[in-house]
């Protein structure tokens, strides 16, 4: 088979990135309204200037190397989850879950400490299950119902449920980026743990303040109702099963049957309408599923004209002293986290030179792992096409944009990141 891999690098490389960047931040601004240009069509307008770029190859080599970025193995995992996902939100919400469940929740907490009890117990869930992409598809929708029940801010909300998401999945010793972050550095999971809370946690805290105050400013405007409790069913055996560590395609195919089976049984819906209300779910999925293809294919393009080498190469040539190099490692992991849109991936990407940037300027490896998986966090929180917003914004029924203002725990992480090098702490690990 042909050799379809480039190595030429440089900056024309990375020109698929900054014409998506001209097309939909540059346009968005200078209309003043992120609706103007929307991302599918910049995505798109993206990856036809990628594919006829050439790079040198011929343009039925550029499509074979799109077509195998937009259907790469993580690629079809996500559009198996955004699928299922649609089905079980979309199915809960039509019977009645989405209400019970808020309902329920209204019930057991004052108005004032909805929004951080909501930030508490997705911190503990995704922790739990590891994943921010789990997490977010189990607690986006409920998080939705609130903010339409107390007259709060969707957007608000939604933020507050992918900020505890990644939380967890920073922390979680399950979770797909610890497992990549302290692999890559040779260092053990608890003693990553050990550097991560000293950084995670104020940030955590310092958020919990900020929705505690926030709190207070909310008031219901819809009391709790009496909706029967067998409709949270589908929403206890999902978040149960998640945290018990099931595989997520089992987790959503259990939801969808239960919501089925209690939908017929209490007369919400028939056979026929359970059926009509997953396909309408998995319908309304249809933007997000086109996104994350055409993003796939285009970053397969730019690694495949060696983009992803022509950053690491570039950013680890400039490193003078311990906290250069701090930056340098945290600087290289969210900038292809930025062109991947997939934090675990650029753990991976870029592990190997950050455990050799660690051994020349004598950084500890636990320190690095933190910074790794850390920083891939803060990015992939404010990306409008990483899974993880994608998603939220998917089953909240808004743009990703309009989450990305509330995603304050990924801020104060950044924040926190950064003191940590500017400062040296946790000093036993600096």
């Amino acid at each position: 088979m042909q050799n379809i891999t480039s190595r030429k690098g440089g900056l024309a490389s990375l020109s698929p990135l900054f014409i998506f960047i001209a097309l939909y931040f540059t346009t968005s601004i200078i209309s003043g309204d992120f609706y103007k240009m929307p991302i599918s069509v910049a995505f798109l307008l993206t990856a036809i200037y990628a594919v006829g770029i050439g790079g040198g190859r011929k343009l039925k080599t550029n499509i074979e190397i799109f077509g195998k970025g937009a259907s790469k193995g993580n690629i079809m995992l996500m559009l198996w989850i955004f699928i299922m996902a649609g089905a079980f939100a979309n199915s809960a919400k039509e019977i009645g879950s989405i209400d019970a469940t808020v309902s329920l929740m209204l019930s057991i907490m004052p108005d004032s400490l909805i929004v951080p009890s909501l930030f508490l117990a997705t911190c503990l869930i995704s922790m739990s299950i590891g994943t921010s992409v789990g997490t977010i598809m189990a607690l986006v929708p409920i998080a939705a119902g609130i903010a339409e029940s107390t007259g709060m801010d969707v957007a608000m909300m939604a933020g507050v449920v992918v900020g505890g998401a990644f939380f967890g999945d920073n922390l979680s010793f399950i979770s797909d980026t610890t497992i990549a972050a302290t692999n890559s550095q040779e260092c053990s999971m608890s003693d990553k743990f050990r550097v991560n809370i000293f950084i995670t946690v104020p940030a955590a805290m310092a958020i919990l303040c900020l929705y505690t105050v926030l709190g207070f400013e909310s008031h219901a405007t819809v009391k709790p109702g009496d909706a029967p409790l067998l409709m949270v069913l589908p929403y206890i055996v999902v978040l149960a099963t998640a945290i018990m560590g099931v595989d997520v395609f089992v987790i959503l195919t259990l939801g969808i049957v239960l919501t089925g089976v209690i939908g017929i049984c209490t007369a919400a819906t028939d056979v026929y309408g359970w059926l009509a209300m997953m396909g309408s779910g998995i319908m309304s999925m249809g933007e997000l599923i086109i996104i994350t293809m055409l993003a796939g294919g285009i970053f397969e393009i730019v690694r495949r004209r060696g983009g992803i080498d022509y950053i690491i190469n570039g950013i680890s040539r400039r490193i003078h002293g311990k906290r250069m190099a701090e930056t340098v490692i945290g600087a290289l992991v969210a900038t292809v986290d930025l062109c991947t849109a997939n934090n675990t991936v650029a753990i991976i990407s870029v592990g190997n030179i950050a455990r050799q940037i660690s051994q020349r300027f004598g950084l500890d490896n636990r320190k690095a792992a933190c910074l790794l998986d850390t920083c891939s966090c803060c990015i992939q929180g404010i990306l409008p096409y990483g899974a993880q917003l994608l998603l939220a914004g998917g089953l909240a029924g808004l743009s990703p944009v309009q989450i990305i203002p509330y995603t304050y725990y990924n801020m104060a992480l950044a924040v926190c990141v950064a003191l940590s090098i500017i400062f040296r702490y946790p000093r036993r690990y600096s």
